[in-house]
């Protein structure tokens, strides 16, 4: 194994704005504290939370990482105390709660999953973040069962990808929404029952007519705003929303007396700020459950674009454009 350097390459700002505020920095490498690994970064994943971070509105939790990126892959090279898996010098793919645009990276040992043979070290950075914000909020928080009809926004997002992916492999009809035919013939590709191009139709309209008005069981809300009520008349009675970003404004007005007559549930999480115990049960349930599944092939992320570390500006450009398919990594190292 490679001697640790002193020093490594990460990205920073600043001051809050555009991608281009985004520039290489030196930093010191991290030191593992009990309980945690030090990865060699081989690839980071971008996802929106980066951007909202950049554009100054999603600030790190306290004791995080500055430094954007919240999934990565890597080699462990070094072992906090306590630590006796991973062990040094296996490759893994974490979530961590920032630092991932780092040639080295904390992570907590109890949130790194193994790569197994066949995944790809690009394709596993591509997976925790929206593997483990799926799994919690359509299964867990979402009481999703096999058989349901799931709406999701952002069909080709990574969150949307992971959601059509996971739902099939769980036996969820999986209606997603789209901007664009490109968009929903990539959805229908992927596994969706249904792409509704949110561009030419009414989605509520669409929902309605697909499932003979009777609604979906659960919507996975990224854009909270006036779309809220939209969702709450695509659900069926008994139907479940549960929101994770607020793309369209963090206010919403609903009926509560249709809430009331229709056993609507409403719910809501954000995973970051969330505790390192917690994200520990989460992540041996998706060891248990979604791993066996990425070990024998049968789930693989939806990869759009890799840019080297220092053009990290370039991907959250191409975030912020919207014409991504899947997910967008940085390649660190290989």
């Amino acid at each position: 194994m490679k001697p640790l350097p002193a020093t490594m390459t990460a990205i920073g700002f600043d001051a809050p704005g555009g991608p281009e505020v985004l520039r290489p920095e030196t930093l010191p490498v991290p030191v593992p504290g009990p309980g945690q690994v030090l990865l060699r970064v081989a690839f980071a994943g971008v996802n929106r939370p980066d951007v909202i971070q950049r554009q100054g509105f999603y600030p790190p939790p306290p004791g995080a990482s500055p430094i954007p990126g919240l999934e990565v892959s890597g080699q462990v090279v070094v072992m906090g105390a306590g630590v006796t898996t991973p062990f040094l010098g296996q490759m893994v793919c974490a979530l961590v709660s920032g630092g991932g645009y780092a040639e080295y990276c904390l992570a907590e040992a109890s949130l790194c999953l193994p790569v197994p043979d066949g995944l790809a070290p690009d394709q596993a950075a591509a997976m925790p973040e929206t593997l483990f914000t799926v799994w919690h909020n359509v299964f867990e928080r979402g009481w999703a069962t096999e058989g349901e009809r799931l709406l999701v926004h952002g069909g080709t997002s990574g969150i949307g990808t992971t959601a059509i992916l996971l739902g099939k492999l769980f036996g969820l009809t999986v209606i997603v929404t789209c901007g664009g035919p490109e968009k929903c013939a990539a959805a229908l590709a992927l596994g969706a029952a249904h792409a509704i191009d949110y561009k030419a139709t009414d989605f509520v309209e669409e929902v309605a007519r697909i499932t003979d008005g009777k609604g979906v069981h659960l919507v996975l809300d990224m854009v909270a705003g006036d779309y809220v009520g939209r969702n709450l008349k695509c659900l069926g009675d008994d139907g479940r929303h549960v929101t994770i970003a607020v793309q369209g404004g963090v206010r919403a007005e609903i009926n509560m007396a249709e809430v009331m007559r229709r056993r609507l549930t409403l719910s809501g999480s954000t995973l970051r700020p969330r505790s390192n115990e917690f994200k520990g049960l989460l992540a041996d349930e998706i060891h248990q459950t979604v791993w066996p599944l990425v070990a024998e092939g049968l789930l693989r992320p939806v990869m759009d674009q890799s840019f080297p570390l220092r053009e990290a500006s370039a991907a959250h450009a191409r975030m912020e454009a919207g014409a991504h398919i899947g997910k967008i990594v940085l390649t660190v190292s290989e």
